[in-house]
């Protein structure tokens, strides 16, 4: 009788600034025993974020230099340090500020555990949305970057969502570079670019916890959508 391979190591990064309120609400509900390692990078908070993270079983990592990008740097760096055979053979992105629905992670893996997708992305626009979930700056954020990547690398893209895996081999291969908002469409840019099998998936969507530091300011706006913007046409 021959015996089933062993499951893929899975491992997840959480980049997290300022997320004392949720984070412990994120570990909580990623599926029991699906998940080896759980990092999350405490991007310089001046809450106790790293903390409630680590009581609650994570991994935790500081990393001083604000900026989405850095954090989830970060987070690879740990995992691309660690011997082969300790590596997890994909790797997820996880908000933590509770917005995305961590149950739903097998979902997003399944894809790529069927050998059917190098990269999967967390559609919250195919997905069901809380009523406020997403404002109409991000909204409309989303619509123009999907759009501009459809029109120049083909494809169905319809969300540039946090929420996503990734094989680690195909990580390292994109040699990822964004420091800030930019991280998510270089990662869909460059997929595209590699010819890596991508895949969307619906994921729901609900109202953050606590004040986005993004979507919440004029300034957070203002800056994502032009360094979203600036990276789509960068690569073009």
């Amino acid at each position: 009788m021959s015996l089933a391979p062993p499951a893929p190591r899975i491992g997840v990064i959480i980049p997290a600034y300022n997320e004392a309120q949720s984070i412990a609400l994120v570990l909580a509900e990623i599926p029991a025993g699906l998940v080896q390692e759980v990092v999350v990078v405490d991007n310089n908070s001046s809450d106790d974020t790293a903390a409630r993270a680590r009581a609650a079983g994570a991994t935790v990592l500081h990393e001083p230099r604000p900026g989405y990008g850095h954090a989830c740097l970060a987070g690879m760096a740990h995992y691309f340090a660690q011997p082969t055979e300790q590596q997890p053979a994909v790797i997820v992105f996880l908000d933590g500020d509770h917005s995305d629905y961590p149950a739903e992670m097998p979902a997003v893996l399944a894809p790529i555990l069927r050998d059917e997708a190098d990269m999967v992305i967390g559609s919250r626009a195919l997905g069901e949305r809380e009523r406020g979930a997403l404002l109409p700056q991000q909204r409309f954020g989303n619509w123009l970057a999907t759009r501009l990547l459809r029109l120049r690398y083909g494809g169905t893209h319809t969300d540039l969502g946090p929420f996503r895996a990734i094989r680690r081999e195909a990580l390292q291969q994109l040699g990822m570079v964004d420091k800030t908002y930019g991280w998510t469409v270089e990662m869909q840019v460059k997929a595209a670019r590699q010819g890596l099998r991508t895949v969307e998936v619906p994921v729901r969507y609900r109202r953050r916890i606590g004040v986005s530091k993004v979507s919440g300011t004029v300034r957070g706006t203002i800056g994502a959508g032009y360094k979203i913007l600036w990276t789509i046409f960068r690569y073009w």
